[in-house]
This record gives C-alpha cells, structure tokens and sequence, in this order.
C-alpha cells in the first residue's frame, strides 16, 4: 500500500537513501563495538567491557530505530552483512591490539564520521525533502552521537 503522508514519493526515496546509509553505518559501529565488548584485554578489562555493553546496546536502539524509521517512510530497510558492507562509509579494520584505547579511538572516529555524515545531510531532510520528521529524528540522532563520542573521548585524557 502507499504510503500517504503528506511527503512526495520522490522525496520519500531520497530521504530512504540516505537512510539506509545510515542504518549500514550505525549497524557496523554496532558490531564494533560488540568486538570492543568481547575482545577488549588489560588491567581496565572489566571497567570496559561494561563501558562497551552499555554503547552497544544504545546502538541496538538506534539501528531498530532508523530501520523504522525507514519503514515509516513506505521503504524497506537492508538487512544482510554485505548491504551493510556496501552502503557503509566506515571501515572495519583488523586491530593489532585488543587494548581499550585502541578500541576507545577507532569507534570514537566513527561516532565523529556518522556526526559529519549526518550534519552534512540534515538540512536537506527538512528543506529539500520537505520531511520535517525526519529532521528532527537526525537531529536528536545527532545528539546521541554527540554524547557517546564525548564519553569515549573523556577517556582519552
């Protein structure tokens, strides 16, 4: 069925577009973060493994989240590991260490990649797009990201 709500159909793809992108970007910060969680070693292990818990399972809202969002809008959202791989804009590279600040700034660089990512295209959702929805739903996405970078971060000093 057609979905009716006061978006033109052209508008509704191309915000479902970006959407997806998205939702790949969010599911591989998601995964590694989960690798954080049960590959993380050091005198700190325990303390960031709940650390990592904790990120990972507010990224599990968030990707459930974008993919209804996508649905919302009368698209389907990707669902397999190679749409993710294809669609992404992040990387999954091989560590050589499986300490915590080695985890703490490759996913910190991602949070920061997806808060560009998401600036860069949030105006559109609202002016172009004519999806005012949507915009805000980046906007409070944005400033989750915001939070979860700073909290990453703050173990950098």
């Amino acid at each position: 069925m057609k979905t009716s709500i006061g978006i033109k159909n052209e508008n509704l793809a191309k915000v479902a577009e970006v959407l997806v992108k998205v939702l790949a970007d969010e599911f591989v910060l998601y995964t590694k973060t989960r690798k954080a969680h049960w590959n993380v070693e050091g005198q700190d292990f325990y303390n960031k493994h709940l650390f990592f818990e904790a990120q990972y399972q507010q990224l599990d809202g968030i990707v459930d989240d974008m993919a209804e969002r996508i649905r919302t809008l009368g698209h389907y959202a990707p669902a397999t590991l190679r749409e993710y791989l294809e669609l992404t804009h992040l990387s999954e590279h091989h560590l050589e260490t499986n300490d915590s600040l080695t985890y703490i700034k490759e996913l910190l660089s991602d949070h920061e990649s997806i808060l560009i990512h998401l600036r860069e295209n949030i105006n559109n959702f609202a002016s172009e797009f004519h999806d005012a929805g949507t915009s805000d739903y980046i906007t409070g996405l944005m400033e989750t990201h915001e939070k979860m970078a700073w909290m990453l971060r703050s173990h950098l000093k």
